[in-house]
């Protein structure tokens, strides 16, 4: 079976320096491939790369058994792949929610109706109805992370290259987006600094290392410590 997604000796430079370094990755359908790393390593990097908002130096990208070269190729490539940004406020630009998540269904060649009624769903089966009509910019950095992977996964992409969508929830978004990832059937490449995040979702593990991709695996080691917890004071 062909992958989805075949990257073979990728370099990309950055400023003279080289960033990704001859680098090869397979994702295949199905799998949900943690990518780890250092601040800096290239993680970000390398999935720009995917989608072709990253110069290549040197090397082959593959997708869906068609290779990517220039920016047409990439376009298409665009529609199947989402692309959730480390920062929501990148991604977040339409005045309300509904429009927002209605913004890529739009592109997608959907009636305006269509559109609404596909970002509803949408929302509904993330549990963010009540959030339609509200204002972007006034939501909370949880629900602006959860509003904006409703937009991407609007467009219903094949696969999901998700940049540290851990960024700015607390433990009940952190929870809330974990429970959602993990019955998502979409094949996903994760990347972020949270370990145990990385650990509950993925099926596969690399690490990005002085440029290049080595196989990884997450180890689990226990520690004994206390745990704070705050609870409310019963002032009466």
């Amino acid at each position: 079976m062909s992958a989805l997604l075949d990257l073979s000796g990728v370099s990309v430079r950055r400023s003279g320096r080289l960033v990704l370094d001859r680098v090869d990755l397979r994702l295949d359908s199905g799998e949900r491939l943690a990518l780890a790393g250092a601040n800096g390593a290239g993680k970000t990097t390398l999935l720009r790369a995917i989608v072709g908002l990253e110069a290549v130096e040197t090397g082959k990208i593959l997708a869906f058994d068609r290779p990517r070269r220039d920016d047409g190729d990439f376009r298409d490539l665009r529609q199947r792949v989402g692309f959730l940004f480390q920062d929501s406020d990148d991604q977040l630009f339409a005045p309300t929610v509904i429009e927002d998540v209605a913004f890529g269904p739009l592109n997608l060649g959907f009636t305006p109706a269509q559109a609404v009624e596909r970002a509803k769903a949408v929302l509904a089966d993330l549990d963010l109805l009540s959030l339609e009509r509200r204002v972007t910019h006034h939501l909370s950095g949880g629900e602006k992370r959860l509003v904006a992977l409703a937009g991407v996964l609007a467009m219903d992409p094949d696969v999901l290259l998700l940049d540290e969508p851990t960024n700015a929830l607390d433990e009940a978004h952190l929870a809330r987006l974990t429970a959602i990832l993990a019955e998502l059937p979409v094949t996903m490449i994760l990347v972020s600094h949270d370990a145990h995040f990385l650990a509950t979702l993925s099926t596969r593990a690399v690490l990005l290392e002085d440029g290049r991709l080595k196989p990884a695996v997450a180890h689990r080691h226990q520690h004994r410590h206390d745990h704070v917890h705050f609870h409310p004071v019963d002032e009466n």
